[in-house]
């Protein structure tokens, strides 16, 4: 048994038998109660799962095991003389809530490069496909092409024991997270470089590894890599694409099965497919106003005929917070770091002056601040990486991290098959009636 998952067996051993405790003498508590508005709007707030791996405050943002975003960028190991933190920091944290050692991060990172080849028929079936095809929708059907090799999937025919559940697992979330960076770069070379793929390299990080295969081999990009991987990488239970792959995986589908339908949630407009419309907006800025250096008079009138228009301001606004995104914080602090002066990120800067008080001024708008879709498309403009279709890939090879670390967590502790009840619209009336 690896390092990593003899840790990981200690810690929900030590969990489970705890929670089980717990429950017995506590499980009839109400934790809380749900009125008709949030039925109807989407469970909005309702407290409905466990998801340990990270928290969402309204306030101070997403927190990972406890640690916030400019915690992580501190402690996390990097790479010798890098800046940023390495996602396989992130991963082990996620999974057995322990900042690791700088050795214990070079371990998952040959680890992976060692899990990492992605078998033929994947490669067959994405050449299939139009060139067109979106590449999320590329990216959803190689990772379920790639269900042939799961561990859970053959030792479940074989009649294993439901407490070794979480081993199979464990196996899945390995094997399947090495792979992403090599599908995820192959789809992106196919579709916008005509098939000129790039062979990975053995002696990069995960993060690095990608950025090479992408073709983009500044040592900037790759940093930029590694805190995108980083930050993206999980946001709680709740949101959309989270919830996706814990609801999968709670039919004992694996990781493969969940993790496409989670990708599938992702490429939603509502969700992750809100950072290709931040800077595909900010390209029709520039072309209607005529410049890529804009006053912020002019942004604000582009601003106002969005809203106009009937349209809504991408990048701005969050489901859960209160405050400015520290994701959105983190990408800024990274421009300031690594990029002087460029068009598109001063534009993000000014936007950001801009928006909270117009929107602020409306009234009905709950949070005016910027979220992490709003800065991150300049910043791979700047590196090259235009093509904004592609932009969600990223944002799922990331997510990846966090969803399914949980899911070995959710098999370890046992967790059932999701069945919330239904009621239909006449119940709902009954129940008004009732009450009156």
């Amino acid at each position: 048994m690896d390092m990593l998952k003899q840790k990981f067996f200690e810690k929900a051993s030590a969990q489970k038998a705890e929670i089980k405790a717990l429950l017995k003498e506590h499980g009839s508590k109400v934790v809380g109660e749900v009125t008709l508005k949030q039925t109807f709007g989407g469970m909005r707030g309702v407290k409905s799962m466990v998801w340990d791996a990270s928290n969402l405050d309204a306030t101070e943002g997403i927190r990972f095991r406890g640690y916030n975003i400019p915690q992580l960028r501190e402690l996390l190991p990097k790479v010798d003389g890098g800046k940023e933190p390495l996602p396989e920091g992130l991963f082990w944290l996620m999974l057995v809530g322990e900042v690791p050692t700088k050795e214990q991060v070079n371990w998952l990172s040959d680890e992976w490069e060692k899990r990492a080849s992605v078998p033929e028929h994947t490669f067959k079936a994405l050449e299939a496909l139009s060139p067109d095809t979106h590449p999320m929708t590329q990216f959803s059907i190689a990772v379920l092409s790639m269900q042939t090799e799961s561990v859970f999937a053959k030792r479940y025919a074989e009649g294993m024991s439901k407490h070794d559940y979480w081993d199979a697992a464990y196996e899945d979330t390995m094997n399947l997270v090495a792979k992403l960076p090599r599908v995820a770069a192959y789809i992106y070379r196919r579709t916008y470089h005509n098939g000129d793929h790039i062979e990975p390299r053995t002696d990069l990080d995960w993060a690095g590894n990608y950025a090479h295969m992408l073709g983009i081999d500044s040592e900037d990009f790759k940093s930029l890599m590694r805190l995108y991987l980083t930050i993206h990488a999980d946001h709680e239970g709740g949101n959309a694409s989270a919830h996706t792959v814990h609801l999968v995986g709670s039919t004992l589908s694996d990781a493969y099965y969940a993790l496409s339908g989670g990708l599938n949630s992702l490429a939603g407009p509502l969700h992750g497919l809100a950072n290709q419309e931040v800077i595909k907006w900010i390209f029709e800025l520039v072309e209607k106003i005529g410049t890529t250096k804009p006053t912020k008079e002019q942004i604000a009138q582009y601003v106002q005929d969005t809203l106009d228009s009937g349209k809504v301001i991408p990048g701005y606004g969050h489901a859960v917070l209160r405050q400015p995104d520290p994701r959105f914080t983190a990408q800024r602090e990274f421009a300031k770091e690594y990029i002087k002066d460029d068009d598109y990120v001063n534009i993000v800067w000014n936007l950001f002056e801009v928006v909270p008080d117009i929107l602020g001024a409306l009234g009905k708008v709950k949070n005016p601040w910027p979220n992490v879709d709003a800065h991150s498309g300049a910043l791979l403009v700047h590196y090259g990486l235009k093509e904004y279709s592609y932009y969600t890939v990223l944002f799922g090879v990331s997510r990846a991290l966090g969803v399914l670390a949980n899911g070995c967590w959710s098999r370890a502790m046992g967790y059932p098959l999701e069945r919330p009840k239904s009621v239909t619209s006449d119940w709902v009336r009954d129940f008004v009636k009732s009450e009156s």
